[in-house]
């Protein structure tokens, strides 16, 4: 059940991005970049057994967020996927200040969601102090590696080399500095070395599995579909 499931987020993940990129354009990718961040920021909260293996929840949504730093390095500039890296560094921080605010609120006799509210945020400092190491370090590293690759080869049809060497090569650093940030001391290393293990693994067919989409978004940008 949950591996259909993982494929069915997969896909909505995906079509949401294109969507958004096609209604919006530009505009559109900064748009998902927030929404993945604190999404996954959330689901890394919840463990599940998926393919016979120990993994967190989130992986998916927050692969993604490199999927468009790419796509803004492919159509637009460097400059523009840099921007986006900083949208959601800004709006992961503030969601962390804002929630754990509204965590010390005295509930009310009538309030039903303030232990679950206050499990879940409550961890957020922590987690989002190593996903904010790992995805500014990791995600500055595939704007580089990728405009790196780019200016050695631009063809075109190189697209799916720039595209999965800086991607899975920024997801293994992304991995480490989050894995060692955010869990070191909550699991025993065992499963520590589980979860870091399949993270990336998930995050590394994530990344494979976005590469049609970056050439769609590429001829839509050549035939002027998207700003």
């Amino acid at each position: 059940m949950n591996e259909l499931l993982w494929l069915l987020m997969l896909l909505i993940n995906f079509s949401a991005i294109m969507l958004s990129y096609r209604l919006w354009g530009k505009l559109g990718l900064f748009i998902w970049i927030p929404i993945a961040v604190i999404i996954a920021n959330i689901q890394v909260t919840k463990t599940i057994n998926l393919f016979g293996i120990e993994a967190t929840l989130g992986n998916i949504v927050y692969a993604t967020s490199f999927l468009v730093t790419d796509i803004l390095s492919e159509n637009y500039s460097k400059k523009a996927a840099v921007k986006a890296v900083a949208i959601g560094f800004f709006s992961l921080l503030i969601m962390t200040i804002v929630m754990n605010i509204a965590i010390w609120f005295v509930p009310a006799d009538s309030d039903f969601v303030h232990s679950s509210m206050k499990e879940i945020f409550s961890l957020m400092p922590r987690i989002a102090l190593a996903s904010l190491v790992a995805y500014g370090v990791s995600q500055l590293h595939d704007i580089w590696a990728y405009n790196f690759w780019k200016k050695r080869n631009p063809d075109p049809k190189y697209i799916w080399w720039r595209n999965n060497a800086s991607t899975m090569v920024s997801q293994i650093i992304d991995t480490i500095i989050f894995i060692s940030i955010a869990f070191i001391g909550v699991f025993p290393m065992s499963i520590l070395l589980q979860i870091a293990l399949t993270t990336y693994l998930l995050k590394w067919v994530v990344a494979a599995a976005d590469t049609p989409f970056i050439y769609l978004a590429r001829r839509w940008k050549q035939r002027s579909l998207v700003d």
